[in-house]
């Protein structure tokens, strides 16, 4: 399949609301993940390949949308996304984890390999997919970068919580990743690069430096239990 039909075919699903990437004409996993998609709203068979049954169907003028993002009080479409990505893990020694990959080839973002700590590719796949409209014109690979997104909000379910490693003030390392919950001495985290994985960890309400997310956007602060167990010391 050529570039130009892959460009088209993202440039639709992207029109269609199944794909989130940038329009670059290479068949990567997210390419795949959407068509998926595409195909289970469709009742057509769940699996990448994209024949003519399919091909028509997706420039069909009677293409489904895909259901629009999570309505105020439920999930944003963000953490939609990163639920999605629960138990992706990095691969040992010099082999690189394509999904990852895709994450930084979606966003033109420059990423050498997933041995370099990728909790800030999570969190900028996983908004762009979900807030695409919002800009992200920082380094989007340092945590602590991340402040400089969007607006500052409360501790809420979705919020991006940016937290100090090594020390608050006195070092540049950092960790990012969603809120998904809390307890009395934590916040329950679901992010990238945790323990070489994305899954949900608690980490210290000490260590934060502060959440954020788009403009005019507020999430539930109530928060509950979703995760025990003692709290992450090193998310690199």
């Amino acid at each position: 399949m050529s570039q130009d039909l892959i460009a088209a075919i993202q440039r639709r699903l992207k029109a269609l609301r199944y794909y989130h990437l940038n329009v670059d004409g290479k068949e990567g996993p997210g390419t795949r993940s959407a068509v998926v998609q595409f195909k289970v709203a469709h009742g057509l068979r769940a699996r990448p390949y994209i024949g003519d049954l399919t091909l028509a169907a997706i420039m069909s003028a009677d293409a489904k949308m895909a259901p629009a993002p999570a309505a105020s009080g439920s999930d944003p479409a963000w953490l939609v996304e990163a639920k999605r990505l629960i138990n992706t893990r990095e691969r040992p020694g010099a082999a690189n984890n394509p999904v990852i990959m895709d994450w930084a080839d979606g966003l033109d973002q420059w990423y050498p390999g997933d041995d370099v700590p990728w909790c800030g590719l999570f969190v900028a796949h996983c908004m762009a997919a979900g807030a695409p409209d919002e800009p992200q014109n920082f380094n989007r690979l340092g945590a602590r970068e991340w402040l400089k997104f969007g607006a500052d909000v409360p501790v809420s379910v979705g919020a991006i919580a940016v937290f100090w490693r090594t020390h608050p003030t006195r070092s540049w390392n950092g960790h990012v990743g969603f809120v998904v919950g809390g307890d009395a001495t934590a916040l329950h985290i679901l992010g990238g690069n945790q323990s070489d994985s994305v899954n949900v960890t608690r980490i210290a309400r000490s260590r934060l430096l502060g959440c954020r997310g788009p403009e005019g956007w507020r999430g539930d602060q109530t928060l509950r239990v979703v995760t025990t167990g003692s709290l992450s010391q090193n998310e690199a």
